[in-house]
């Protein structure tokens, strides 16, 4: 089952600030404080770019996971988008797309898609994984509008 959602999250900061912090592996690492997630391969610390891989590690639900994304696309500063290459789910992806508003901020849209790692597990995915990893997101968000205030 293919689970979907959208976050829009105001920043205070001109695009390509906006998507520099986006990109950012430490200040990741600082917003998941609470699920333990580190960047242990590939780009551990600074930012991110086109065709550059990192793995994490993070507890989630009670137990340890790896997760190794890929940026798959990239358009600078307008969006950029990670795609799981090795770990807990059969496909996941994360579009992130920056759009100047008026007040000279950025709109950061984050567009996460992903299919569950077994068949029977589409219902609770979307009951209780989707959910959980939207919040996830919109914590990761709220951290990164803080860090710029």
């Amino acid at each position: 089952m293919v689970v979907e959602f959208e976050c829009r999250t105001r920043l205070s900061t001109p695009v390509q600030r906006s998507f520099d912090l986006s990109r950012s592996i430490d200040l990741h690492v600082t917003s998941m404080a609470a699920s333990r997630e580190r960047a242990v391969a590939g780009v551990t610390t600074g930012l991110i770019g086109s065709g550059e891989e990192v793995t994490w590690r993070a507890w989630h639900f009670g137990v340890p996971l790896r997760m190794t994304s890929r940026i798959t696309e990239f358009e600078e500063p307008a969006s950029f988008v990670d795609e799981q290459v090795r770990g807990p789910f059969r496909s996941f992806r994360h579009e992130h797309g920056f759009m100047p508003d008026e007040g000279g901020g950025t709109i950061m849209t984050d567009r996460v898609r992903f299919v569950a790692p077994l068949g029977t597990l589409g219902r609770v995915a979307e009951l209780v994984i989707g959910p959980y990893l939207r919040r996830l997101i919109e914590q990761r968000n709220a951290h990164l509008a803080a860090s710029v205030r």
